[in-house]
């Protein structure tokens, strides 16, 4: 039991970290500026996601496929906020 306990609490956070990718695009939204985040850091960030995505979706782990998937589809919205606002 307390092994469903461990990938239930982990499931959970795989997807609730991604989830402060939203504040984030909301404030450059809000403020029209992307001017505090650099392109290399955003595009370095998307990039290892990207290289991380085969791993995380052929992982036997749901936690690591789940948080892979909820992590490029919300990182990739804040990389196009940043451009958009450049």
């Amino acid at each position: 039991m307390t092994v469903h306990l461990v990938e239930v609490v982990g499931l959970v956070a795989a997807v609730a970290l991604p989830l402060w990718n939203i504040p984030l695009i909301l404030r450059i939204t809000r403020r029209k500026s992307s001017g505090d985040l650099s392109l290399w850091w955003t595009f370095g960030v998307l990039g290892c996601l990207v290289l991380m995505l085969p791993a995380g979706l052929s992982s036997p782990d749901p936690v690591f496929r789940v948080f892979t998937v909820a992590n490029i589809i919300l990182f990739s919205a804040v990389a196009v906020q940043v451009v958009r606002y450049r």
